[in-house]
């Protein structure tokens, strides 16, 4: 199959996955075009947004259209490893121990209010996250591809809650703030949900076409001065003062790490393949930019008393970086 061929079958599979989730999700076009980012591009996502806004309804929406397997995962400050993972389990009839496997022996995984989740099950996430794998009673058990963790957190309610560890939050690639729908879409989905029976969706895609997507994406074009404005936009984050924003160098604890640079090109070239194009701008490293880079840049305690947000540090940033 010619390079065209494949991006047509690429861009129909896509097209259809949006349509089936159109058919349940309202609205919410920024969530669902960034979790298919995720999906095209193997980055896990973590979604911040008050309860009722659809996160969990749309994840598990865009697994059923995938023929795929699917876990939802609880947190709860009780929850151990062994829930998460697996355990062995002393058969009796034979004196040998077995391997039950968990929830997260799945493509998709819905890692529902993970700032709940005490650090003990937060390593244990961190190890399948970035290695694909997991250890149980010292066996090694990797986990099938297409594998991605999909979280959601709370923003308002820390009662309870453990803040995530640095080290997990740099392993999602996005990080998104889930909004309120529109007046308009809240009444279709006042509409939508009257009668209360549940609405079905199809399944349109398999895991071996999202694969095949992904590697066709991997190798979209990227010139070298767009290379150079990712460079140039990460490289910021650590060292303001080279941009001329000396100013921002108070705010900033820590800057991006070189997975943001890898990321932010990876999810640059799913933004330009969404888009119908065979080759990245600075338009699409500019639209992604801020759901790549928000949870990287690490603030002061100065920032935090001026209020001064990660989101108001990477804007700052963009629009003093010129692009190509």
């Amino acid at each position: 199959m010619d390079v065209n061929a494949q991006t047509a079958a690429d861009a129909t599979v896509v097209s259809e996955v949006v349509r089936e989730v159109g058919k349940r999700i309202v609205g919410q076009e920024y969530m669902v075009e960034r979790l298919l980012i995720s999906l095209l591009t193997g980055g896990h996502v973590l979604l911040e947004g008050v309860p009722g806004l659809a996160k969990t309804l749309t994840v598990r929406t865009l697994a059923e259209t995938i023929n795929t397997s699917f876990s939802r995962i609880q947190f709860t400050p009780d929850l151990l490893p062994a829930d998460v993972v697996g355990t062995q389990i002393y058969d009796q009839s034979n004196g040998k121990f077995s391997v039950k496997k968990g929830p997260i022996f799945a493509n998709i995984i819905l890692a529902d209010e993970i700032n709940r989740a005490p650090a003990k099950v937060q390593a244990a996430l961190l190890e399948a996250m970035q290695e694909k794998q997991v250890t149980i009673g010292g066996t090694t058990h990797v986990l099938e591809e297409p594998f991605l963790v999909l979280a959601t957190q709370n923003p308002i309610e820390q009662e309870g809650t453990y803040p995530l560890p640095e080290a997990q939050i740099d392993r999602f690639m996005l990080k998104l703030h889930v909004g309120y729908p529109t007046r308009d879409e809240e009444k279709e989905v006042l509409r939508r949900m009257a009668s209360g029976e549940p609405i079905p969706v199809n399944r349109v895609a398999t895991p071996q076409q999202i694969l095949a997507a992904r590697r066709h994406i991997a190798g979209l074009y990227m010139d070298d001065r767009v290379v150079d404005y990712i460079v140039d936009i990460v490289h910021t984050t650590r060292d303001p003062g080279a941009a001329g924003l000396a100013d921002l160098a108070p705010l900033i604890e820590f800057g991006a790490s070189p997975r943001a640079t890898l990321s932010l090109a990876q999810a640059s070239r799913a933004h330009a393949f969404l888009r119908g194009r065979a080759f990245v701008t600075p338009e699409d490293v500019k639209a992604i930019a801020p759901d790549v880079l928000r949870h990287r840049v690490l603030r002061t305690y100065e920032a935090e008393a001026e209020e001064v947000t990660s989101d108001a540090i990477v804007d700052r940033i963009l629009d003093a970086i010129p692009a190509p």
